[in-house]
């Protein structure tokens, strides 16, 4: 099944900033566009905004005047329902309530012909239960796009229960016509980027709950040394704490409140607060004129240590070693298979985060996952009560000489960047086995959704096939509620393959 001709005509329900988005991608694809809202005039007002967009499109060399005139002379804002009958497509992309969508498409099937193709962009309901009240609920599929729509090339084209192939196939196809990249995925709660998403969130809050870190140090982790491209707190502010909020809790009952989705409470009483973000001049950060942006912990300068001793590799941090020497750092290497830690010359010890505590151990300073350790401009150190002070400020001193940055953060399991990459991989090891979408299109759709710098396969084969199972499972032991239970699936990808290999 093919892409819908541009001669067909695309109808659009809802003239909100998803709704005008959705019209101007078909439209600058060079379909006819029939644009349509319930109050009367705001499809006219969202036709003459879409018209001053295409107007800044042609300022910047984006596109010509000849094909603005032509886009203008094929969008027709519509009076009513009944002007969609001859429509080949229409994407509704009105309110977030399941009543009033099921409503909407069943006035559209008394209209359109039978080979008319529906879509929702719904973000966060089930496209089956919006299709349960059709005749025919074959030809609905979720087209989901990402705001703003003519920017972000992601759209998951999500498939309902009741949804045949040849629907999800033409509605994949228009899509990438239209310079889109779709992804194709299972009907379940947050499709995609939505459920694969939230650790990014939930543990981020987790660790400011915890009293381990603040919301500035939080996110200059995640930039600096995950390499995601902003932080979960300032992202958050970005959304629109509500917002955020609402699909994190739209997910997790629809996964009957499974506690690996469970929201969290501090973002709770931003809401009801009414600090929702940058939208209200507050959020987790203050947006007012003259309001400071605070600073993320920084450690003061400290001597490094003369040398250190690695017991193995260091695993996914393995490039320390060079680094360190290359720093002038005298490197003495023991034999050991796996080893992941250094020992300083106070006697204590280095570790990459695993998911235990330094609390745990007599001198044990964690240091936590980083993308690339040699681009990464900060690395978090968490330290426990034994912990001595001598071994935290050769760890600190040690990482300085390297050229990083410091954040020493409370003593919380699995750190910052560790734990979130591993909650990643968990959900998308778990999504992969239960048929929602294939690791390609999981990587595509988180990196394209939400801007991560890899996809959670791709971190899945950098970190080693055992890494984030063994931090998880030893989180777990710590916080037996169930959040950081491995799923079966990333057991299998971790201990299966070791076992396979082992016999072989």
């Amino acid at each position: 099944m093919t892409a819908l001709d541009l001669s067909r005509t695309v109808g659009v329900v809802g003239s909100g900033t998803m709704g005008q988005g959705i019209a101007q991608v078909a439209l600058v694809a060079g379909h006819p566009v029939r644009l349509y809202d319930a109050v009367p005039g705001r499809a006219a007002e969202a036709a003459a905004a879409i018209g001053a967009r295409l107007d800044r499109l042609v300022e910047r060399d984006r596109m010509t005047a000849a094909d603005r005139d032509a886009a203008r002379g094929r969008l027709l804002p519509a009076a009513e329902l009944a002007e969609f009958a001859d429509c080949a497509l229409v994407v509704e992309a009105v309110l977030e309530r399941l009543e009033a969508k099921q409503e909407l498409f069943r006035d559209l099937e008394g209209i359109v012909a039978d080979d008319c193709l529906l879509a929702t962009n719904t973000s966060s309901l089930s496209v089956t239960a919006i299709g349960g009240g059709l005749r025919s609920a074959s030809r609905l599929v979720g087209l989901h796009f990402f705001n703003p729509a003519p920017l972000l090339p992601l759209v998951e084209v999500v498939s309902g229960f009741a949804t045949d192939v040849t629907s999800a196939t033409r509605a994949y196809e228009t899509a990438r016509s239209w310079g889109k990249t779709p992804v194709a995925c299972a009907d379940t709660p947050g499709f995609i980027v939505n459920r694969i998403a939230r650790p990014f969130y939930a543990e981020a809050f987790a660790v400011h709950e915890a009293q381990a870190a603040d919301p500035a140090t939080i996110d200059a982790v995640l930039r600096e040394s995950g390499g995601f491209r902003m932080g979960a707190f300032e992202l958050t502010d970005l959304i629109g704490q509500d917002v955020n909020e609402s699909v994190t809790h739209s997910v997790w009952q629809a996964f009957f409140q499974d506690v690996r989705f469970t929201p969290s409470l501090a973002q709770r009483r931003l809401v009801e607060s009414g600090r929702l973000g940058r939208k209200t001049g507050h959020g987790w950060y203050d947006y007012e004129d003259g309001a400071e942006r605070p600073e993320p912990h920084t450690a003061e300068p400290a001597r490094p240590p003369a040398y250190v001793v690695a017991e193995g590799t260091l695993g996914p941090a393995a490039e320390l070693l060079a680094m360190i020497r290359e720093a002038g750092i005298q490197v003495r290497e023991e034999d050991e298979d796996h080893g992941t830690r250094l020992v300083l010359p106070s006697g204590g010890q280095l570790a990459l985060a695993d998911g235990q505590t330094s609390v745990e151990f007599r001198d044990v300073v964690y240091f936590d996952l980083a993308l690339d350790y040699r681009r990464a401009t900060r690395i978090a150190l968490s330290a426990g009560h034994d912990t001595l002070p001598q071994t935290l400020t050769e760890a600190v001193g040690l990482f300085q000489a390297l050229g990083k940055k410091v954040s020493v953060i409370g003593d919380v399991p699995g750190m910052i960047v560790a734990r979130t990459v591993a909650r990643i991989v968990d959900l998308a090891h778990d999504a992969v086995a239960k048929g929602v979408a294939t690791e390609e299109d999981i990587d595509t759709a988180m990196r394209l959704g939400v801007n991560y710098p890899l996809g959670p396969f791709e971190w899945s084969r950098r970190l080693g096939r055992d890494f984030a199972y063994d931090l998880l499972d030893d989180l777990h032991l710590r916080d037996p509620s169930g959040r950081y239970a491995p799923s079966l699936a990333l057991y299998r990808h971790a201990y299966a393959t070791e076992k396979r290999e082992g016999a072989s």
